[in-house]
């Protein structure tokens, strides 16, 4: 399924999130502009049994007080069975998650501080890192451009 789908169907299940679907509708072309940067339409997700993602808390390397707790988000099934977040636990799964889903859940995911995308199969070395931060940073820009375009002129009587 294709970011666009991703988005009409999150659209329509926007309710079941608990949100507004002219909500998600505003913030979708964020998240597709956000999405695109991606080379994947969905990533596999460690999750328990209860649907929680598994996170990993990073300590900065010579600064042990500055914490950030991330989610990895692996291209195929065989690198996230293979990455050393998995745990040997039958209770930890990976799931495929479509792309935008991920972004739009990041949002609601307090402790997460961001999503490391990993784009390469077979390369868990490097990835693509999207902070929650710079997610609603995205957003937020983007929708005040949309106020600013769909305002009236001045003069306008």
């Amino acid at each position: 399924m294709n970011p666009e789908q991703q988005i009409q169907m999150l659209i329509e299940q926007a309710p079941q999130y608990g949100a507004n679907p002219t909500d998600v509708q505003t913030i979708a072309p964020a998240l597709l502009t956000i999405a695109s940067r991606l080379k994947h339409p969905q990533y596999f997700i460690l999750q328990t049994l209860e649907q929680n993602w598994l996170m990993t808390t990073l300590t900065h390397r010579t600064q042990s007080n500055l914490t950030k707790n991330v989610v990895y988000a692996f291209p195929t099934l065989k690198d996230a069975a293979a990455s050393p977040q998995a745990p040997n636990d039958p209770q930890v799964m990976a799931l495929p998650i479509p792309v935008v889903q991920i972004l739009f859940q990041m949002l609601a995911m307090k402790p997460v501080d961001s999503i490391v995308f990993f784009e390469t199969p077979g390369n868990l070395h490097s990835g693509t890192e999207i902070s929650r931060q710079n997610l609603q940073d995205g957003i937020r820009l983007y929708v005040q451009q949309q106020r600013k375009s769909s305002r009236l002129p001045p003069d306008m009587a």
